[in-house]
């Protein structure tokens, strides 16, 4: 089963990184302010990256890695994708 790490970036300009193996469900579930209480409370959000990994274990360690990334890391690592 692939895995996905994501980031949104919210109405405060905050990122938020998360994990899921579906992001459409994932998505839906933050969109209802369901899906986590610092989303829930600086809705609207914007979709700005997404990663694929083989395994839970893999995105659970590359979650952990990019929430250590400073603002301006987490902006190239999205600047990177975007282009």
């Amino acid at each position: 089963m692939k895995w996905l790490i994501y980031i949104l970036k919210l109405n405060n300009k905050a990122y938020y990184t998360g994990i899921t193996n579906n992001l459409e469900n994932r998505l839906r579930t933050h969109a209802r302010g369901k899906g986590s209480k610092y989303v829930r409370s600086h809705l609207p959000f914007v979709l700005v990256y997404k990663e694929e990994v083989e395994s839970k274990s893999a995105a659970l360690k590359r979650e952990a890695q990019i929430k250590r990334f400073t603002r301006k890391q987490k902006e190239q690592l999205i600047g990177g994708y975007n282009e």
